[in-house]
């Protein structure tokens, strides 16, 4: 069976471009008129992923995979999207961040056979932010990225589908300006997965690889967090995808003889039919949550 097509960075719609011109937009990253992503800077973004680790790395973190570090073109889309709300930057960042999430399933399951795989949904869990921040921006960044990322990967033939199985408890600081070992001590216990979302996903879905999302890798903290709630509740988890990592936590290469991929496997493949995503290593197999069963049909 063919290979997933590569995630593609494609400019916005003819109705976007008319708003952006009205609106008097002007490039994100260059200033030049006319878009909030002009079609130079569009082109000049990454267009595969490899993998991504802190330093110090914390406990329980998974294998991480983005696209590039945290810095130029890619840092001022992000903070565009995030900040200062260019909502229409979610379709090219969440193209990079499906180009990492299928990375990362790729490389979680190196040494699969592509051909023999069958199809596995893939889910994508957004990483939610503190209680109260998205609210006081106007809008949710990262799930508009991931659901970005799952369109994205459903256009290349990945059944991909964005499930918000975390939820945030009260009274975690603020990040910023934390080390390390501040911010791992900052986030422990704060994430959880509430009973009635993991039933409504097993049901969906009982068969899934599970990737984590965020937008940046920092320590690892928030990730290594968000992993530790699922599995306490039975979810494996299979990789985590950012879109970009601070430089400083990009490896220079992989490891020797390691024969991960690292970027999205190449285009070819019959549009509309499914690809087949490997299945070889940890795959959700939700049947039951906190040991209750739940007569799943077929199971």
């Amino acid at each position: 069976m063919p290979e997933p097509a590569a995630p593609r960075l494609e400019p916005a719609g003819w109705w976007d471009a008319l708003l952006d011109l009205a609106l008097g937009a002007a490039c994100t990253v260059c200033a030049r008129p006319g878009r909030v992503l002009c079609a130079a800077c569009l082109r000049g973004l990454p267009t595969s992923a490899g993998p991504a680790r802190p330093t110090p790395c914390p406990d329980g973190l998974p294998p991480t995979w983005a696209t590039t570090a945290y810095d130029g073109a890619v840092r001022d889309l992000v903070l565009g999207h995030k900040e200062r709300g260019r909502l229409a930057l979610a379709r090219p960042l969440g193209a990079l961040l499906a180009t990492a999430a299928l990375a990362a399933v790729r490389g979680a399951a190196r040494g699969a056979e592509p051909g023999d795989a069958p199809v596995v949904p893939v889910l994508l869990v957004p990483v939610p932010s503190r209680p109260g921040v998205d609210r006081g921006r106007g809008h949710a960044p990262t799930a508009a990225l991931v659901r970005a990322a799952a369109a994205s990967l459903r256009a290349g033939g990945v059944p991909a589908t964005v499930a918000p199985l975390l939820a945030s408890h009260r009274g975690v600081a603020d990040q910023a300006g934390l080390d390390a070992a501040a911010r791992a001590a900052n986030l422990a216990g704060s994430l959880h997965c509430p009973a009635a979302g993991l039933r409504r996903q097993a049901r969906r879905t009982p068969r899934a690889r599970v990737v984590l999302c965020d937008d940046v890798l920092t320590t690892g903290a928030t990730l290594a967090e968000a992993a530790r709630a699922l599995r306490a509740c039975g979810v494996p988890v299979e990789a985590a995808a950012v879109v970009a990592a601070t430089r400083r936590r990009l490896p220079a290469a992989p490891p020797a003889g390691d024969p991960t991929p690292r970027g999205p496997p190449s285009r070819g493949s019959r549009r509309g039919r499914p690809r087949a995503v490997p299945s070889h290593g940890p795959v959700m197999r939700l049947a039951s949550v906190h040991g209750v069963p739940l007569d799943l049909p077929g199971s």
